[in-house]
């Protein structure tokens, strides 16, 4: 199998010789180390990992498909491996480099070297990226798995008196028992009015009462991929309206999850819930985008929104989140994510969908 730092150079054009990958997450997906700093430095028939003596041994252990070299004197390092493979034209991270990091670069290899500046090398790691190969996939449906398990003990768990916080340090919690590595990011945990909140900050100071919404955002990673998931349940009876509105939010979503297949765009798939919400007066209620992507970081491309005019591929991984939202009154949020097919979708998220009333 081709490595993945083959594979991005393989899409970038035949006149760069060599790629510089600084980033945090980007370096992980090529190197499969994890670490706060460090370089990756490629060329069509190799590549290196610079990184600091805090790493190092990890790093011979577990790095992939690269030479591990100790860090001493970064610029004078790379600078030394370009003259070595006779590298001239260089690609670099435009979506993460700085101006100012891009002018230090410049300045220091000299006139020798040429620093790209175009999205080449970006776009090429993140078209790698987007399709996710079935180990990747696995991953991802652990780390839904371990989120299901928090959402079942969080149904025994919900109650009038309870505060948001308690019920986000809960959810987090329990999925940290499980095996998560930790939350896909800040846990959303809302109830009653505050559920109008698409991304509400949970609250000590409010707690479930009877007849509540309470909406819950949250995710657990498994070796560095997330899941996603939200879910709106209710504490005592709902009032005929909120049965109205979840049962339209969730005919939407099945209408979205019924339409996603690939070769679709992001503008397609969100219109297949979006015209449900919209034929029900509710148009207006659904600000945010159907959805996004997942992998090693929550938002990933592709999206799907009004404006995506992203082609949906076999491999993508996309949230479908509906959401129907009254300021001052409730909210109504649920969200699966599937992985695009060939021919339909495979739904990763498997926790109860109909309008549970505990």
């Amino acid at each position: 199998m081709m490595s993945r730092i083959q594979a991005v150079m393989e899409k970038l054009p035949k006149s760069m010789d060599a790629a510089v990958v600084q980033s945090d997450v980007n370096r992980f997906y090529l190197t499969g180390m994890r670490s706060s700093s460090g370089t990756v430095v490629c060329f069509r028939e190799t590549a290196y990992l610079l990184i600091d003596f805090r790493y190092i041994e990890k790093a011979r252990e577990c790095a992939k498909d690269c030479q591990v070299i100790e860090q001493h004197d970064l610029m004078q390092q790379v600078r030394e491996l370009l003259q070595k493979h006779g590298a001239k034209l260089v690609a670099v991270e435009s979506r993460q480099m700085t101006l100012s990091q891009f002018a230090q670069w410049k300045k220091v290899l000299g006139s020798g070297v040429t620093l790209d500046s175009s999205d080449a090398l970006s776009n090429a790691i993140t078209d790698c990226r987007n399709v996710k190969s079935e180990a990747e996939i696995e991953k991802i449906r652990q780390a839904q798995r371990i989120a299901e398990i928090a959402f079942d003990d969080i149904l025994q768990f919900l109650r009038p008196g309870v505060s948001e916080r308690e019920i986000m340090l809960r959810l987090n919690q329990t999925m940290l028992e499980h095996g998560s590595e930790g939350e896909s990011f800040p846990t959303i945990a809302l109830t009653g009015k505050a559920t109008s909140m698409p991304h509400g900050v949970p609250s000590m100071e409010r707690f479930v009462q009877k007849g509540d919404f309470v909406l819950m955002d949250f995710g657990a990673t498994i070796d560095g991929y997330h899941s996603d998931m939200t879910r709106t349940v209710c504490v005592g009876q709902p009032s005929e309206q909120m049965r109205h509105v979840y049962e339209t939010v969730l005919r939407a979503q099945t209408a979205a999850l019924q339409g996603a297949k690939a070769g679709i765009t992001g503008r397609e798939l969100d219109k297949y819930a979006r015209e449900i919400l919209e034929e029900a007066g509710f148009g207006d209620q659904f600000g945010h985008a159907l959805g996004h992507g997942v992998g090693l970081e929550i938002h990933e491309f592709p999206n799907a929104s009004p404006g995506s005019n992203a082609v949906l591929a076999p491999g993508h991984v996309v949230t479908v989140e509906p959401g129907v939202y009254f300021p001052g009154a409730f909210g109504v949020r649920i969200e699966d994510f599937v992985v695009i097919r060939s021919d339909g979708c495979e739904n990763l998220t498997k926790a109860p969908k109909q309008c549970i009333i505990l």
